[in-house]
């Protein structure tokens, strides 16, 4: 809370927040002057980040008063988008989403989520209301752009899709990555601030890093050994440490083993994958591939770490799995020092171990190609057909509710897409700006800065590598004219089901009711066997999301339970605690995270051993000319930060990476533009030339492309940048998870005159 009152003319003061701009979550304290961020500087107090801040953090203030974002509701009328009120904007939705459910089905209104999300309360709270009251089966969120193998390798090994081990930065001797930067990105489902300043510790305790990636990033150049690999063959190379493994007989279960099975089955399925037989796929030294698995396996302690670049790849989910399958081997699960689940302190009352319900795909398919569902979400590279195509399956995509995400820009082919969402009956967007996708809307409805937002990490906190938490009350009062975000998505909620008009507060009342009912069913619960609406009159907070918050954490696995235990966790208690409380370092948990049906990490399920195949034929694989990957920047993320001009410029620039020996040999010079074709298309972009690609690879970063007529991002428009997107066509996708295959993949590059 703010050390002065800041919200009097010319009063000026501080307020903590917690960084929403990346995964890393660090601890902010604001300057305050009137009713604006003056300046942010990192809170040496945080429990968790002591004062770490990177560029992102310090242009908080910038990116809170970006003149482009937009104040008031668009609704559009006669075919324009004109500001309009509060009440005439949801009055517009509740006209356009219902008579599309009432003529079509629910299945026709397609729900749209970006990864902002994850980073406000808002995001995290209502969007499960929204689906569970439309019954929609048509989701499409970023994760398919990004992590869902993740998910989908966490649910077939523990039987929950949302049980992410995460490394113990703190503690190990030895960490592998694998297609992760975390220099630039600060991590990603690994929530851990400071994560350059984590690694340098591993190395000054006489630790070893190992980065692979067919680029020297700038987390490559820091560790002790870096492996280019070739781009798209992880899996192979992580089959290929298994198997070195099983055959000299390095499995070392320790602790692990009551709790694991399919061992034998595990070595058995990649006897094929020898070093010897990936080498040349990978173009990594067979002596090097042993090395690897040899070091892994001799070390004290150790964690395996893959991220997005092994992750949006053609085996993206067998390589997310043989990340875990190496720590589980190597006895490095749920270890300190090694890779643990973390437990945060809204996380449902832990059950007692046991057999679950598991994990299942594929219980439904989307109406065009007939992809699975993971997770219970269709491919975003989809998304375009199940607009644009009629089947005799289902009622195509009539309208879309699309909450904070940009897929013009994130997903393949975003010109098929573009013309697809302007066919649509209806659109409803929650976004700031009037971006590449918003501005195919009826109903833009921006919610307010950060700054005029609480904020609490419900997402983060589950992967962080140090149990905490921390929640913000608004720096600054919401500007006169505004609408708190959690209001906006709660009316939005009570629009699309049929219940406009309805108080927002009813939202937040019949999740309170809903939850604390079944909570007193269940035994293992702290309040089971009490009133529920007893307990509903005990909970406190200024509105319905504190109040939510305040139950979430009273029933939580550190909470009081209502009374039961004393020195447990209320939102009283972490409000008497600005810079947040430390719950401790991260713990074995095992067998309680195991949802499967055996109750034990089943470590070869049945849709890995059917996707195997694929990846045995890939060991012949070669590509035939240039591969294209993305790369990240630290002053970015994605395609929502390029309109502060503190975020843009320097090495954060939309420029094609070419290795020395690329160019000499196709006659490209250092700034020249260059048309790089892809499947779905070709763009123009200046070549930079580097060694830090790999000859045969070509970078392009993710997120730019801001040059379509009807935004109104001004500052991202003078210098556009390409769409990188806009070279694939959403037929790549890893068959497990349904994620767009955005790295490895082919391209040519081809004379330009123009950029």
């Amino acid at each position: 809370m703010p050390t002065t009152d800041p919200h009097t003319s010319g009063a000026a003061g501080t307020a903590l927040r917690v960084c929403p701009l990346c995964e890393a979550t660090c601890g902010l304290t604001l300057t305050i002057e009137g009713s604006r961020v003056t300046g942010a500087r990192g809170d040496r107090d945080d429990v968790f980040s002591k004062g770490f801040i990177c560029p992102k953090g310090a242009s908080f203030g910038a990116l809170d008063a970006d003149p482009d974002r937009l104040r008031t509701p668009l609704v559009r009328k006669d075919g324009e988008l004109r500001e309009a009120t509060w009440d005439e904007a949801f009055d517009a939705v509740a006209a356009g989403i219902r008579p599309v459910v009432e003529r079509h089905g629910p299945h026709a209104v397609g729900i749209l989520l970006g990864n902002p999300n994850v980073h406000t309360m808002a995001g995290a709270l209502y969007p499960p209301v929204l689906l569970a009251g439309l019954g929609s089966r048509s989701l499409f969120t970023a994760s398919t752009l990004d992590q869902m193998p993740k998910h989908v390798s966490s649910g077939l090994l523990y039987g929950d899709a949302n049980a992410i081990p995460v490394p113990d930065l703190d503690h190990t001797d030895h960490l592998l990555l694998i297609g992760a930067n975390p220099l630039e990105s600060n991590g990603s489902l690994c929530t851990a601030p400071d994560f350059p300043g984590k690694l340098r510790a591993l190395k000054a305790r006489g630790g070893t890093l190992t980065v692979v990636d067919p680029r020297r990033t700038r987390t490559a150049k820091l560790a002790d050994r870096h492996v280019a690999i070739r781009p798209g063959t992880d899996a192979l190379l992580l089959a290929a440490m298994v198997n070195v493994l099983c055959e000299e007989r390095l499995i070392e279960l320790g602790e692990l083993a009551p709790h694991v099975q399919d061992v034998d089955e595990v070595a058995a399925a990649v006897r094929e994958f020898t070093p010897e037989a990936a080498a040349d796929a990978c173009d990594v030294p067979a002596d090097t591939i042993r090395t690897l698995a040899r070091e892994l396996a001799a070390a004290p302690t150790a964690a395996v770490y893959g991220r997005i670049g092994s992750c949006t790849v053609p085996h993206g989910t067998l390589a997310s799995w043989l990340v875990d399958v190496l720590n589980i081997l190597t006895g490095n699960l749920d270890r300190p020092g090694g890779a643990l689940f973390p437990q945060s302190a809204t996380d449902r009352t832990p059950r007692p171990a046991g057999p679950g319900h598991g994990f299942r795909l594929g219980r439904w398919n989307s109406r065009v190609s007939g992809h699975p569902e993971a997770k219970g979400e269709l491919p975003m590279a989809v998304l375009a057909e199940e607009i644009d195509t009629a089947t005799a399956e289902g009622s195509p995509v009539r309208a879309v509710i699309c909450v904070a995400a940009n897929p013009v820009l994130s997903a393949p082919d975003g010109d098929r897409l573009d013309k697809a969402l302007g066919s649509l009956d209806f659109m409803v967007s929650v976004d700031p700006y009037l971006n590449e996708t918003s501005r195919h809307a009826d109903v833009v409805l921006p919610p307010p800065p950060p700054s005029q937002s609480a904020h609490f990490d419900f997402a983060f906190n589950t992967l962080a590598v140090r149990n905490q938490v921390r929640y913000n009350r608004a720096a600054v009062p919401l500007e006169s004219g505004r609408m708190a975000e959690t209001e906006i998505l709660a009316r939005l909620v009570l629009a699309a089901t049929g219940m406009h008009g309805a108080d927002p507060s009813a939202v937040d009342a019949m999740v309170i009711d809903t939850t604390l009912a079944k909570a007193v069913k269940e035994p293992h619960s702290p309040v089971h066997g009490r009133d529920p609406k007893e307990l509903a009159a005990q909970l406190t907070g200024d509105n319905g999301p504190e109040r939510r918050l305040d139950m979430m954490l009273r029933i939580g696995p550190y909470g009081d339970g209502f009374g039961t235990r004393e020195d447990g966790l209320t939102l009283e208690k972490l409000l008497a605690h600005p810079h947040g409380i430390d719950l401790g370092p991260l713990r074995p948990r095992l067998p309680q995270p195991l949802k499967t049906r055996s109750g034990r990490i089943e470590l070869l399920p049945e849709p890995i051993v059917g996707d195997l195949p694929r990846l045995r034929a890939a060991l012949r694989e070669r590509p035939a000319g240039l591969v294209l990957v993305g790369r990240r920047h630290l002053r970015s993320n994605n395609s929502w930060m390029h309109n502060v001009p503190a975020l843009t410029g320097g090495s954060n620039r939309c420029t094609l990476h070419v290795h020395p020996h690329d160019a000499e040999r196709l006659g490209l010079g250092d700034g020249a533009p260059v048309r790089v074709k892809g499947a779905g298309g070709s763009v123009t972009a200046p070549v930079e030339i580097t060694d830090s690609v790999r000859p045969g690879v070509v970078s392009l970063p993710h997120g730019w492309g801001h040059d379509r007529p009807g935004t109104r991002m001004n500052h991202a428009a003078t210098d556009p940048g390409v769409n990188v997107n806009q070279l694939l066509d959403g037929s790549l996708l890893d068959p497990l998870s349904g994620t767009a295959v955005l790295n490895g993949v082919p391209v040519e590059l081809l004379p330009a005159t123009a950029p």
